[in-house]
Formats: structure tokens, C-alpha cells, sequence
């Protein structure tokens, strides 16, 4: 097998546990390289660090897929993913739940989202991309499914050479599905739906609203297909109002909301946030509980201070709108943004906008998305409810 000899002088990462290795990590490699081969990589005194798939055109050359001198072939997928699966089902995920979170479940590249009976699956590198069919093959046996479909319509898979596609990996099937969640219903879109068709992180963080929504006048920013805002409208609010730039989105919204029969506190309409809660605020509207849940605001560490702004700046906008002693509940799916820094840029809001908050909870995303130490990538969302009054 190819091996791989690192640079005496690496980053702590790869020893401490992270799977990544830079090609300007590697001293020199012995043996030839086949894309999305598997390779040895041995640290500069020979000892061995792990076994992975290697791709020369990324600047990952190799992600590591185990520490041991382990075969690497489809029983190898086999076996991660029902580690993976058994590990969902001892913590409480079950239903729904992403059951392989990449490097956090040691399937770098790797997601898959279950429904119920139907998943979607990413394979965001060349070197799991190859393993495709290994993990299709798993999935059958271990889930006998209704549906598998792939969402790799992303543009990170175009740095590792490979082109963005979607589409079935199973028979095709009907790709609107309903599913449960918290005692709700939701349609999801798998085929054109974000990312996945609906984000399963935030599934604990809907729950933690269920106090302080409770005879509340609710509005909701960045509501995307509406999940907070029916949870608000489920668990007691007075009125609810959601906004979202996407048509499409306030259209499966308002279908949600019917589908709860909930249509009749909670509205939806499709309008620009930014512009909308500077007007409002300006309006002297007032509200008991804002709730921002907004998209990413960059992916690359060289915008990363136009995302504190921009975070800095509707989370300013939402307290603004808030009455003496309600709520914010605001969000950052922002990666680059870690969470000391989300919660220095929301003091900073507070401060600007002339406001004292409490907090009530800070936390990450729902459980079945894995959070390892020393990776930070896997911790990722930030979810906060704060109290606020005035000055």
C-alpha cells in the first residue's frame, strides 16, 4: 500500500485525532497515488497514524478513515454505518435523525439524513464518492428502505474534482414526504428542499421555546419552511408571524401551518428580512418573542468580520422589536463563527441597541449531530434565547 510520511513539524491536529491531512503536511510518498485510493500515513518517525482515501487534486490530500490497520472495503462501511445507527438509537434518535454526521461518526464526507423510511445521503469528497455504492449496499441491508436520494448538488464537491448531481440511488418514489416531529407534522422536499430537504438540527432547539412562547405575539425571521413558527403556534402562542425572502418557502410554510391546523395563528409571508425589521423597528412595532434563524453568512475565513456584522446587525434590528421583558431566539449555523464569538457579537447588539439581556439557554445542535472535541467543524450552530428589557 502507499505510505505517506508527514512533515516533523505538523499541526497537533492529526495526533490529537482529526482526520484531515494537508497535502503541505506530507514530507514525501512512497508509492503511486490513485485517486481516491486508500493510503498509509505514517508521522516522520515511522509510526503508523492511520488509514484513509487520498485525492491529489484537494487541498485534503487525505482523510483519514480509521486509526487501526484495518481493511478498508465495503464491510468496513457496513459496520460504520450500524455503529453509526446504534448509537442514534441509544441516545433517543430514532425516527428522524442524521445518522452519519462525517467526521464525527468517522465517515469524513460523509452525511446522511434518515426520514423515517427514506434517506439522503451526501458524498461530499472523492474518496467516499467511490465508496458510494459500498454505502447504498449498507443501508439496503441494514434498513431495507423506501427510498435513498442524493443531494450532491453542492459546489464543495466541485474542489475535489466531481461534479454536482442529484438523484435517486433507489427505485424512484414520491420525494414530498411528511414526517414527525415534537408531536407536529412537516412536509419535506428531499428532491429541492435546502440542503438535505429539512434541517434536523434544530429539532431539540424547537422544543426549548415551549415556555416562553405561551400566550405570545411571535415573528419569526429567516423561517425557511416555517418549523419554529408552528412550534410557537403548537405550544400556545397568541399570533405568529413568519418572514422568508423564498416564495417557495412561505408557500410549504402556510402548507405546514394547515397541515397542523395551525393556519389560523400562524402566518407566513414572503419578504426581505433585513429591510423588513429595520422598517418595523423604525414602525414602533412590538413583539414578546423574535426568533432569527437566519442562513449561513459566509463560508471563508476572509468575510468572516462582514458575518459578526451582519449576525450584529439583525440581532440589533430583533431587540429593537421585542417588548420590555420578552424574548430573542436567534440562531448561527455559521461554522467559522465559534460560539465565544456569536455571544460577544450579541452583547455587542444589546449594547447598541440600548438593551440588557439574561440568558435562559446556549446551545448546539440536536445530538444526533455529534459534537467531537478538537474538530470544529462539528460544532457548528449556535442557538440562544436571551431575555430583554430595557436599560
Amino acid at each position: 500500500m502507499t505510505k505517506l510520511f508527514l512533515k516533523k513539524k505538523i499541526a497537533a491536529r492529526i495526533a490529537n485525532g482529526h482526520p484531515w491531512v494537508f497535502g503541505n503536511e506530507v514530507d514525501k510518498i512512497d508509492g503511486p497515488i490513485e485517486p481516491a485510493g486508500t493510503v498509509d500515513v505514517h508521522y516522520a518517525d515511522g509510526k503508523f497514524a492511520g488509514r484513509g482515501y487520498i485525492n491529489p487534486k484537494s487541498q485534503i490530500l487525505v482523510r483519514l478513515l480509521t486509526r487501526k490497520p484495518e481493511t478498508i472495503d465495503a464491510a468496513f462501511f457496513h459496520r460504520r454505518i450500524a455503529e453509526a445507527w446504534a448509537y442514534r438509537q441509544k441516545i433517543g434518535y430514532t425516527e428522524n435523525c442524521r445518522l452519519v454526521f462525517g467526521e464525527a461518526d468517522q465517515m469524513p464526507a460523509l452525511i446522511i439524513d434518515k426520514f423515517n423510511d427514506y434517506f439522503v445521503l451526501q458524498t461530499l469528497s472523492l474518496g467516499m464518492d467511490h465508496w458510494k455504492p459500498a454505502i447504498i449496499e449498507a443501508l439496503n441491508t441494514i434498513f431495507s428502505p423506501k427510498g435513498i436520494y442524493e443531494r450532491n448538488d453542492v459546489p464543495v464537491r466541485e474542489l475535489e474534482g466531481l461534479s454536482q448531481i442529484k438523484g435517486f440511488l433507489s427505485e424512484p418514489f414520491d420525494t414530498n414526504i411528511i414526517i414527525n416531529e415534537n408531536g407536529l407534522r412537516f412536509h419535506v422536499d428531499i428532491e429541492n428542499g435546502q440542503k438535505t430537504g429539512y434541517f434536523l438540527d434544530q429539532q431539540d432547539n424547537r422544543k426549548a421555546i415551549q415556555h416562553i412562547v405561551k400566550g405570545a405575539d411571535v415573528l419569526g425571521a429567516f423561517t425557511y419552511t416555517g418549523t419554529f413558527e408552528i412550534h410557537a403556534a403548537h405550544y400556545g402562542a397568541k399570533s405568529v408571524l413568519g418572514l422568508d425572502i423564498s416564495e417557495n418557502a412561505v408557500a410549504q410554510a402556510n402548507k405546514n401551518a394547515a397541515l397542523n391546523g395551525l393556519d389560523d395563528i400562524c402566518k407566513f409571508e414572503a419578504m426581505n428580512a433585513f429591510d423588513v425589521l429595520k422598517q418595523w423597528g423604525k414602525d414602533g412595532r412590538q413583539y414578546d418573542v423574535v426568533m432569527l434563524d437566519p442562513p449561513a453568512f459566509t463560508k471563508s475565513r476572509e468575510s468572516i468580520q462582514k458575518a459578526i456584522t451582519g449576525y450584529k446587525e439583525i440581532n440589533l434590528r430583533g431587540m429593537k422589536l421585542i417588548r420590555n421583558g420578552g424574548f430573542l431566539v436567534t440562531s448561527s449555523c455559521t461554522n467559522l463563527v465559534q460560539p465565544e464569538l456569536f455571544l460577544q457579537t450579541i452583547e455587542m447588539a444589546a449594547k447598541d441597541a440600548r438593551k440588557k439581556i439574561r440568558q435562559v439557554t446556549f446551545q448546539a445542535q440536536a445530538s444526533d449531530h455529534p459534537i467531537i472535541w478538537g474538530m470544529d467543524n462539528t460544532n457548528y450552530l449556535k442557538f440562544l434565547i436571551v431575555e430583554v428589557t430595557d436599560k
